[in-house]
């Protein structure tokens, strides 16, 4: 091979597996080297050169020059020395030229093996580089086969597997498919890296929607949150920084030609669009779409809220198996409760005779009394039986020395009373309740109904490319109907004169369920 052809290889081998050609070339240096070490023995005066212009390569051994030779492939005779240098004398040290005729068969041999080892490393550490700087990104690819349940898929330069988890149910590939998800993962193996790609995180229909959507990668739409059931349903909250543009109408295109686009990407998981509100009450109102909420009572403590709504909306607003309440609490961020306004006002009168009890002990001020019975204790009874660690829960309760100081004072007074005054007061709930409910009635008899949402909710399915007829009112837009929806968003000291007296600030959410 003439010089010029081995500046050709060098070019090719680096544009084939895109590395840098002076990597080549110090590969290839490398190599010859370690050829010379099989053919003259392994020591660390040989040293190799390559013009990566001309193509011209040569090996060079540096000897130290000797009467007597002992290791041939570190010494030289004066004899020789001088004929390789004039100026050469004994204990200096003299560059002999190696002839790479001599290196033998298996020198060569070693010298290819090593050079292809070096790129085929350089190729794998510049690809893992490359599609680490992608984490994030959604890329797409050729199925190649099913291994275990895994979809291995063809990138071009690299490989790429969907595992079992990170597929979506019922979803089904054939070799030759192309399919897209988002890389969360890269790696390293003996065959080269590896990218992890899922079709279930939330951030792939985050990515999704960015592409369908130019308001979002303008950064005129903003997706606040995404929370999914892959395949089955899911939700997500948008706003804009424009009042000009409506965010849900952006999301959903005209005829939903944006939105169904990603609705069968996905397999026809159903995807609800919710405009995003910094007022926790509104954003939880609109999250529980499509069911018609009545209030939303929020405990900011705890991050907390209790959702009200009618009999016949609670099933549309838990939804199946939970999937609408599970969802909304993931976009929103909140924990939430579901509950009718009957199961509410039996709650809030419970607490609220809880809480008389608890007053009645010695040294209990109104704050704790509040406290317990907002954590969930009902009698005195209950608090004496207690472990110190769950009444540490009971904020304003932390205190080890207090606590048993509580429950002394419980166990002396139930002693001293025998349990009347509890059962007197156990006795008064359904008294309390049903005075509750029945002004509750008399209220919503004089109020106007809220009104009912004539158009459809945002909710998309792939069926027939439209969204779904839904008659309940929803809250997930800017309409007239969401808007009188959040009319009716109250807080809970709002809601009945019959509510105790007004606590102090530091506990005002704690009378909230």
């Amino acid at each position: 091979m003439n010089n010029f052809n081995i500046v050709e290889a060098l070019s090719q081998i680096a544009r084939e597996k895109n590395v840098d050609r002076d990597l080549v070339v110090q590969t290839l240096a490398d190599a010859l080297i370690s050829a010379a070490k099989k053919r003259y023995g392994n020591t660390d005066n040989f040293e190799a050169d390559i013009d990566p212009v001309s193509g011209q390569m040569e090996v060079i051994a540096h000897k130290t020059v000797v009467e007597e030779i002992q290791e041939p492939s570190q010494e030289i005779e004066l004899d020789d020395a001088l004929a390789i240098d004039d100026e050469a004398q004994l204990g200096g040290v003299v560059v002999e030229k190696l002839d790479l005729a001599d290196f033998g068969r298996n020198a060569i041999q070693t010298a290819k093996q090593i050079l292809i080892q070096r790129v085929r490393e350089a190729e794998r550490e510049k690809i893992h580089d490359e599609f680490s700087g992608r984490t994030g990104q959604i890329e797409a690819g050729t199925v190649q086969q099913i291994s275990r349940g895994d979809i291995i898929l063809n990138l071009g330069r690299a490989e790429a597997a969907i595992p079992l988890k990170e597929q979506i149910r019922r979803e089904r590939y054939r070799q030759g498919d192309t399919v897209r998800g988002l890389i969360y993962e890269i790696l390293k193996s003996t065959r080269g890296p590896q990218v992890l790609l899922s079709r279930t995180h939330p951030d792939f229909l985050r990515k999704l929607f960015s592409i369908e959507v130019p308001e979002i990668s303008e950064g005129i739409v903003e997706i606040h949150g995404v929370a999914r059931e892959p395949g089955e349903r899911a939700k997500i909250a948008v706003s804009s920084s424009d009042e000009r543009v409506d965010p849900v109408g952006a999301c959903v295109g005209v005829k939903g030609a944006r939105v169904q686009t990603i609705v069968r990407e996905l397999g026809g998981e159903r995807i609800d669009i919710v405009s995003w509100s910094d007022e926790p009450e509104v954003f939880i109102a609109r999250a529980i779409s499509p069911a018609n909420v009545t209030r939303v009572i929020v405990d900011r403590r705890r991050h907390h809220a209790s959702i009200l709504v009618e009999e016949d909306q609670l099933s549309l607003a838990i939804g199946k198996a939970g999937q609408n309440s599970k969802l909304a609490a993931q976009l929103t961020g909140w924990g939430l409760d579901i509950i009718t306004e009957q199961e509410y006002q039996e709650r809030r009168v419970k607490i609220t005779q809880s809480e008389e009890a608890f007053r009645r002990l010695s040294g209990v001020s109104e704050l704790i009394a509040l406290s317990l019975a907002t954590s969930g204790f009902s009698s005195i009874k209950e608090i004496s039986e207690s472990t110190v660690d769950l009444l540490k829960t009971v904020p304003g309760l932390e205190e080890e020395e207090k606590i048993l100081a509580l429950k002394q004072t419980a166990s002396e007074y139930l002693e001293k009373n025998n349990g009347e005054v509890e059962e007197e007061v156990e006795g008064e709930v359904e008294e309390e309740v049903e005075e509750a409910l029945n002004s509750s009635a008399e209220q919503n008899s004089v109020a106007d109904p809220p009104p009912q949402n004539s158009e459809p909710n945002n909710i998309f399915e792939i069926d027939d490319g439209k969204p779904l007829d839904v008659d309940e009112n929803t809250v997930a837009d800017s309409s007239p109907a969401a808007e009188a929806a959040e009319n009716t968003i109250v807080e809970a000291n709002e809601e009945n004169e019959s509510a105790p007296e007004a606590q102090p600030d530091a506990v005002s959410d704690q009378d909230q369920i």
